[in-house]
């Protein structure tokens, strides 16, 4: 990661900055980044950035997902359904936070620059650095019998508006 964020730096520090030098975002993502670049390579450095990308995101989420696909291949053959049940159920939760964090990182980095959205990017960026990490915690904590009972007691309250009362 270090060595990637590195080379992706360099890379884009090499290219001058057209105006406005004014970015219209929450954090410095390569993506927004790159719309205020101009020069004559450009297309060369957003093909070296975007290679770079699709091997920190792609390779990563594809290990992850072929080593889901061998646990559950192993879950599938045990012959136990309450094993099954605990080990599917552990495997899920950690498999829902891969997919918020991975998901939308490849739908913020491996979109072309040119059709970039900086609106979108806005509200994509914000979801994988705070609304995915701040949901990990209710996501891993959902897998124990006391706080999915007090949510199911919670959730009914509010389907008969006696919450606070």
């Amino acid at each position: 990661g270090v060595a990637n964020s590195a080379a992706q730096t360099a890379l884009l520090a090499a290219r001058p900055l057209c105006a406005p030098l004014r970015l219209d975002h929450f954090i410095c993502e390569l993506p927004a980044l790159l719309k205020l670049a101009c020069g004559g390579s450009r297309n060369a450095t957003e093909s070296q950035m975007f290679a770079a990308r699709v091997v920190i995101l792609l390779v990563p989420s594809a290990v992850i997902l072929a080593s889901y696909g061998a646990v559950a291949r192993a879950v599938w053959a045990m012959r136990s359904s309450g094993g099954r049940r605990k080990a599917m159920g552990t495997c899920g939760s950690h498999l829902t936070a891969v997919c918020l964090f991975y998901g939308s990182a490849i739908y913020t980095y491996l979109q072309p620059t040119h059709s970039y959205n900086q609106g979108q990017g806005k509200f994509v960026s914000l979801f994988y650095t705070v609304v995915t990490p701040a949901l990990n915690p209710l996501i891993y904590t959902l897998r124990n019998k006391e706080v999915k009972g007090a949510a199911r007691r919670f959730l009914r309250s509010l389907g008969r508006g006696q919450v606070g009362q």
